[in-house]
């Protein structure tokens, strides 16, 4: 299908978005990389009057460290994260996860903070935002504010972002040394949203008992969400067999998938707990 008559802008900087949602509100929609935006316009389930562009403002693209925190401004392209020697060096979990994300076709123009801001469960930067306890930077009419990735999920397509505001950066704390992590995802085919997906990020401590966790998971529920009773079963314990099936059996308590081609709940769920046990895993393996 063919989307609707709308009116084009192409903002140079990011005073001038914002006074263009501003001005024009609810019938204005910001375009990103558009792989998400532009398929519900085609079916008509969008149909804003107008689309802002941000792909002209520079200062919204880049990858930067900042006193020990990773800066990734929301414009940058999945392929640029793909390809960061900052962030396979400090935050190796991007890159690596981004190699999952659709095909290159769309990886060279899908940017992480489109990704971010659609609010579907089934995008992969939200598990791996929560994952990594990213922040990010909301702009608009009366500044900068900062909301916490735990905090910026609400429901399916429901965001913390205001209507008036733009997401401008991603921030990320650098791994510690000893680090382990991974992304876990079942899908279909190539390119294909995941059935299930885990983000885990972990360290162990001198004895070998979990000092720090985080596991997130996608596509399992209304939004991505933290398995937080996972998290519990393995800290300040060793990673045993037993500990990893306990994290497995938790994480599943808190899935809610949706049925769908991709398989029925009881199936999803599963599939979820077994990304677990493979992220848990993976990544325990990578803290020596």
């Amino acid at each position: 299908m063919i989307p609707p008559a709308f009116e084009y802008h192409a903002p140079r900087s990011v005073g001038e978005a914002l006074q263009l949602l501003s001005s024009l509100g609810t019938d204005a929609k910001l375009l990103a990389g558009g792989h998400s935006l532009l398929p519900m316009m085609k079916l008509r389930f969008a149909q804003p009057a107008h689309l802002i562009d941000l792909n002209r403002i520079d200062a919204l693209r880049g990858i930067s460290e900042q006193g020990g925190q990773v800066v990734i401004g929301a414009m940058t392209v999945e392929t640029d994260l793909l390809n960061s020697e900052l962030l396979k060096a400090r935050v190796p979990l991007l890159p690596e996860a981004v190699q999952y994300i659709a095909d290159p076709q769309v990886r060279n123009r899908g940017t992480i903070g489109g990704d971010i801001a659609h609010g579907d469960p089934g995008n992969d930067h939200p598990a791996l935002s929560l994952a990594l306890e990213a922040t990010f930077t909301l702009q608009g009419p009366s500044g900068e504010r900062q909301v916490a990735a735990d905090d910026f999920y609400l429901g399916t397509y429901y965001t913390a972002l205001a209507d008036d505001e733009i997401l401008t950066r991603i921030t990320v704390p650098a791994f510690a040394p000893k680090t382990g992590y991974a992304y876990e995802k079942l899908k279909r085919k190539t390119g294909d949203w995941a059935t299930a997906g885990a983000a885990v990020v972990m360290r162990l401590d001198a004895q070998g008992a979990v000092s720090h966790i985080r596991i997130a998971l996608t596509n399992v529920a209304p939004t991505a969400i933290r398995a937080q009773d996972a998290e519990a079963a393995l800290m300040g314990r060793p990673v045993s067999d037993a500990t990893v099936e306990a994290a497995a059996l938790a994480a599943a308590a808190v899935c809610d998938p949706a049925e769908d081609l991709r398989g029925d709940r009881e199936y999803k769920t599963a599939m979820a707990a077994a990304m677990v046990r493979r992220a848990i895993r993976r990544a325990a393996e990578r803290c020596a």
